[in-house]
């Protein structure tokens, strides 16, 4: 997610708008996952980085990354440190046919719960899930046998090709300042930071507002980790702006027609009782797997983004190009020589799932 708790208003993309013959999210998803990867050559390595906690759009990216047929799947870690989120991420992976992916969670473990402290109009889903569908590689109860996330990290990329893996963080960036600060391990002799390097392609980063903002995702849980992650990270970066998902509403078809036994279906319902959400997180994993597409456009394509160490950042123009790094978001394009080369996109289409 991208946002604290947001109460439902209506946009020029509310399902109800729109006239649409899809009876799901389930065979929605699968057919915009479908043309947004119709260029991949091969199955693209994947890793999610989620918050899976307070919003519900994180259940629709995890459907996207298990369902699509060009995504290989690493591994999820999660950011928020309640039993439910990883419990919960487990329930939908095996509901989807991978009982085997492997789960890593932030310590210490709570037993908290989502409370709507906001809107008080938000329901709580991750418990929910998480005992009405148990199973994969953490059933109810198995909560922390959950990995540590920077070992997973680090087995994971590993064991991969180089330049191969590309990571998705729809949630706060904890873990990935832990994969940076890892040092040599039974796993690899080389840092997190050289890891990174040599195994990594692209880092898809949902949040931030551009030219500037103050995203939850980058203050929500410890602002000075996503400072360091954004900051100092060596390699290719793409920016999903918050303003790029806001008024894209999903869930509307899968609660009102999806399978009766679809745990995410059941996750937007327990939240939100049948309105649409946001979909920032899903059209981040949407671009993570098939890149531009005919989803997407570049909306910048020079720019650095800088995170202050109380979360605020702000894309600026100036500098020599010394390395890719991306940046996509809905509005104004920067041009320009910068410090790290930068490409923002945005979206123009109306997507309804």
């Amino acid at each position: 997610m991208s946002s604290k708790p947001m109460a439902y208003k209506p946009g020029p993309w509310d399902y109800n708008n729109e006239t649409n013959s899809m009876k799901s999210l389930y065979i929605a998803v699968r057919l915009l996952a479908s043309f947004a990867i119709a260029v991949a050559a091969q199955k693209k390595n994947l890793i999610i980085n989620t918050d899976l906690f307070s919003d519900v759009d994180d259940t629709g990216a995890l459907l996207l990354a298990a369902t699509s047929p060009n995504v290989n799947l690493l591994a999820v870690n999660i950011n928020y440190p309640s039993t439910y989120s990883a419990l919960a991420a487990s329930a939908i992976l095996a509901h989807y046919g991978h009982s085997a992916i492997p789960i890593g969670i932030r310590r210490p473990l709570t037993n908290i719960t989502f409370f709507d402290s906001w809107y008080y109009a938000l329901g709580e889903y991750t418990s929910k899930v998480a005992f009405q569908w148990s199973g994969g590689s953490l059933p109810w109860g198995h909560a922390e046998e959950a990995w540590d996330p920077v070992a997973l990290y680090r087995k994971m990329l590993v064991e991969a090709e180089d330049s191969s893996v590309t990571i998705a963080s729809i949630g706060f960036l904890d873990n990935l300042s832990g994969l940076l600060n890892s040092t040599a391990d039974s796993y690899s002799d080389l840092s997190g930071r050289d890891l990174v390097a040599r195994k990594v392609a692209e880092l898809v980063v949902m949040g931030g507002g551009y030219p500037s903002g103050y995203s939850w995702n980058f203050w929500g849980s410890n602002s000075s980790l996503t400072a360091h992650v954004i900051n100092t990270w060596d390699g290719r970066v793409v920016f999903v702006g918050d303003d790029v998902g806001k008024d894209v509403k999903s869930g509307g078809q899968l609660m009102s027609a999806g399978p009766k036994t679809d745990p995410v279906r059941m996750a937007y319902i327990y939240y939100s009782y049948y309105v649409p959400a946001s979909s920032w997180d899903p059209l981040a994993v949407l671009y993570a797997i098939g890149g531009l597409g005919g989803l997407f456009k570049l909306g910048n394509e020079y720019g650095y983004n800088h995170v202050e160490a109380d979360g605020a950042n702000r894309c600026s123009g100036a500098g020599s190009v010394v390395s890719p790094r991306g940046i996509v978001s809905r509005g104004t394009a920067y041009n320009g020589s910068t410090a790290k080369k930068a490409r923002m996109f945005d979206t123009r289409r109306v997507i309804t799932f």
